[in-house]
């Protein structure tokens, strides 16, 4: 099954770019207009971070939102075929900000939200930084699938974490330079062992593992944004977040984040994957303990 969906995916890979956005066009008017794919999930989110808008400014949100999500999923199979200068005449970034960490001798940590388009970025960043990247990911249930997006992000160089055995795998890094990319936005799946705060006006949960690995190894914090200029390029913008996390305060690198994420949100939307049930997770007085505040 996994040569069959690659030998397709290729061929399907090998067409121009341009030819696989009149696809993506197509696919968009199929996945928003005809299936409504999570759509109701995606105004929501957009109704309780953007109140302030109409509704029609937050349906053109939506809308530019999907041709990106599409956009982005017909990116991906253009990585099967596309060689490594191919996606980094596409994908540019001020990469000195982790080459000048490298030149200490530290390992760093890239923390970055659900934006378009991460495959992209980090085959052009695996190749640009001096540090060996490691990257989280989870793995997909379909085995087939989940060797063909292992084969495809380790192809500029990445090394592979599975986020089900991060500490035992981290073990192995110990005493090495790495810099470890974390998509530090998602929802927790124990909202009883994280960090809670506001985040657009409504009580959040975070995973604290990006600060306690941070702070405990006091290991440099690089928050990461991706800029799309014009269609099928990127910028990546790495910001210095703290460079001695352990004289943090408990929680506080968290919440910088989260600081950070709302500006980049609110800067560009529709770049942000709203189809991701992000506030699912509902305030408990029992969470108090939890709770971090400004």
């Amino acid at each position: 099954m996994y040569y069959l969906v690659y030998g397709l995916l290729y061929l399907l890979s090998l067409l121009p770019l341009r030819v696989l956005y009149i696809l993506s066009d197509g696919l968009y008017v199929l996945v928003y207009h005809v299936f409504g794919y999570r759509r109701q999930v995606v105004m929501d989110n957009l109704q309780l971070v953007f109140p302030e808008k109409t509704q029609a400014e937050r349906k053109k949100i939506a809308k530019k939102f999907y041709h990106n999500f599409i956009d982005s999923f017909i990116e991906t199979i253009k990585m099967v075929s596309a060689s490594n200068s191919y996606i980094e005449k596409r994908v540019t970034g001020n990469w000195e900000v982790l080459n000048e960490l490298h030149k200490t001798g530290r390992s760093c940590q890239i923390h970055l939200g659900h934006t378009f388009n991460w495959e992209w970025a980090n085959l052009a960043g695996a190749k640009e930084m001096k540090y060996t990247f490691l990257g989280v990911y989870m793995p997909i249930k379909n085995q087939s699938l989940d060797r063909l997006f292992k084969k495809l992000r380790s192809k500029s160089g990445s090394v592979l974490i599975p986020a089900t055995e991060m500490r035992k795998s981290m073990i192995h890094w110990r005493h090495e330079q790495y810099c470890i990319g974390l998509v530090a936005d998602q929802a927790p799946s124990n909202p009883d062992k994280c960090f809670w705060l506001s985040f657009f006006g409504k009580l959040t949960p975070f995973v604290n593992g990006p600060e306690t690995g941070a702070h405990s190894g006091n290991i440099p914090v690089v928050f990461a944004n991706i800029e799309k200029p014009r269609r099928g390029h990127y910028k990546v913008v790495l910001t210095l977040a703290e460079d001695q996390p352990a004289t943090l305060p408990k929680g506080q690198l968290t919440l910088r984040y989260a600081r950070y994420l709302e500006n980049v949100i609110r800067q560009q939307p529709d770049m942000w994957l709203w189809s991701h049930r992000r506030w699912k997770r509902e305030w408990k007085e029992e969470y108090n303990k939890l709770l971090i505040h400004d």
